[in-house]
């Protein structure tokens, strides 16, 4: 596993939808959207897949094994029903958080939309953050990406997320077509981000923003669907409030492929007609 850095202390892990955060004597490990039980809503409507929760928990074991991260970092969505939570969802999660809290000195999860009462299923030691995120060492904001920000993430350079699930569509003849996880990293106008939140009454104090850019991180369930970021989004452009506050440009993009290929920007993939 390669690493594939985007600035000081942020690195993607080339083919595994993680990111490594670190700074002197510090590793952090970041994943966003695992969905599980995501199979038996497919269940419900007739289509049968087998539960990924293993799988998912054995490529975070190997990942905390070949980086030695002291903290792992859950970016919303842990689970895939939105409030409560289903019988496989039990079976799954407390065991699935239980192995992993064994291997690092600290787990966080920072909630998403999908997470409705996942305190209930989190074992004792495994950190449940608020929605508006975790800013990590003044240097990295991290949040799901369905509500604004705490504040104080605006004081950091970078705000990562989830939420989206961004994907490459690409069209093989008329009939095929395949999707491709992708990581998207953009500027962000700060200032114009605190605006916003204080103009809607999510911001009270004064502080002057740090943040001056974005990355959204793919899912880590590799069976997941998502937005294909290259054709644009009926009904929307984005979801996600900070999406849509206009302090971002998804046609300036930048994607890349999760072995690091750089495709190129949002809007030169949608004026290809891939």
């Amino acid at each position: 596993m390669e690493l594939l850095r985007l600035g000081p202390g942020l690195n993607i892990i080339t083919g595994s939808a993680a990111l490594l955060l670190a700074r002197p004597g510090h590793r952090a490990l970041a994943v966003a959207d695992l969905h599980i039980g995501w199979e038996s809503t497919l269940a419900d409507r007739g289509l049968h897949i087998p539960s990924q929760a293993g799988r998912m928990l054995s490529r975070l074991e190997k990942l905390i094994m070949a980086f030695g991260p002291e903290m792992l970092i859950f970016l919303g969505d842990v689970k895939h029903t939105v409030a409560g939570a289903e019988a496989e969802e039990w079976a799954e999660i407390p065991a699935f958080f239980e192995r992993l809290k064994g291997l690092v000195e600290e787990v966080v999860v920072i909630p998403g939309n999908h997470d409705g009462r996942l305190s209930s299923l989190l074992p004792e030691g495994v950190e449940l953050a608020g929605s508006g995120g975790l800013a990590l060492w003044g240097a990295f904001g991290l949040f799901h990406g369905h509500s604004w920000p705490s504040p104080e993430l605006l004081e950091c350079r970078w705000l990562i997320t989830g939420h989206i699930h961004p994907v490459v569509l690409l069209r093989h003849g008329p009939y095929f077509r395949t999707s491709f996880r992708v990581w998207l990293v953009m500027d962000c106008d700060g200032g114009a981000l605190a605006r916003e939140m204080a103009s809607r009454g999510k911001m009270t104090v004064e502080l002057e923003p740090s943040v001056e850019k974005m990355l959204v991180m793919p899912s880590f369930n590799e069976f997941l669907g998502g937005q294909a970021v290259n054709r644009p989004r009926r009904g929307g452009e984005l979801i996600g409030p900070v999406l849509r506050s206009g302090c971002v440009r998804l046609e300036e993009a930048e994607v890349y492929l999760l072995d690091g290929t750089f495709l190129g920007r949002v809007g030169q993939l949608r004026s290809s007609g891939l």
